[in-house]
């Protein structure tokens, strides 16, 4: 056994970790697991499930990754778990296995910063740049979009999407959809305007994030129907060519809600 692994760990012999992975004491890595170059298992982890795990991800103590999904229809079905690379993830965190009423895998990309006592339920495909923190409640089925961030202790219902570059405030609880761009809190939710601050930190220009302020004035201020706002957004989008991408972006993500998105 490597001298990276600690004695009392438990490694299948069938699971497949690169060279230089380190694993703690009382660390249980299952069968079917393969963890790649540069990872990091703290004590008393365990890594179980059909679970892939890229690089350079680092898993502190007690993190239960890969366990079956906390679903009733679960028949023991070979589901998935895949990570990328470069993640963090904090203390008690537990992430499961995907099911066959979906695609049948959970997916986490990659730079995420996941603090402790997050649970990420069976399903879930969160984006890459993400930071979610301390006991966030994740139900099954959320897709959650790149550099979302989603303040502690929210909790958010089965088969909401939450918008990239969102920023979700502590203890909401979330049961619609939220948009790419926006900023909210809350029980019940309530949206309060843009992620000026988080677009400026990652490069939108000012001009961009102006006409994302018009948008979200289109959708929340001027009490008009979804269908109203969407005929409002294409004249904005034709009208502010430079921020085209962004604003096509609110519009599909408006346009494909199934759930209905959040609104004030």
């Amino acid at each position: 056994m490597s001298n990276l692994i600690h004695p009392t760990a438990i490694i299948d012999p069938s699971a497949s970790l690169a060279d230089d992975v380190r694993v703690g004491p009382y660390s249980i890595v299952g069968k079917d697991v393969t963890i790649g170059p540069r990872c990091e298992v703290g004590p008393h982890c365990v890594i179980d499930g059909h679970t892939t795990i890229g690089s350079d991800n680092t898993f502190y103590r007690f993190c239960s990754i890969g366990g079956i999904p906390q679903d009733k229809k679960y028949a023991g079905e070979p589901t998935a778990l895949t990570i990328g690379n470069g993640n963090t993830v904090r203390e008690y965190v537990t992430i499961n296995t995907g099911t066959a009423q979906d695609i049948g895998t959970t997916r986490i990309g990659d730079d995420n910063w996941i603090m402790a006592y997050v649970h990420i339920a069976h399903d879930c495909q969160i984006g890459s740049h993400t930071i979610i923190a301390n006991a966030v409640q994740l139900a099954g089925h959320i897709h959650v979009g790149d550099w979302a961030v989603l303040g502690g202790l929210s909790a958010v219902h089965q088969f909401v999407r939450i918008g990239e570059h969102a920023m979700v405030g502590g203890t909401s609880s979330i049961r619609q959809d939220v948009p790419p761009y926006v900023i909210g809190a809350g029980d019940p939710f309530r949206l309060v305007g843009i992620n000026a601050e988080g677009l400026s930190r990652r490069g939108y220009s000012a001009e961009t994030i102006q006409a994302l302020r018009e948008a979200y004035r289109i959708l929340y201020r001027r009490k008009l129907s979804i269908a109203e706002a969407l005929v409002q957004l294409d004249v904005l989008q034709a009208e502010r060519t430079y921020a085209s991408q962004a604003l096509q972006s609110l519009i599909d993500f408006v346009r494909h809600s199934e759930r209905g998105i959040a609104r004030t």
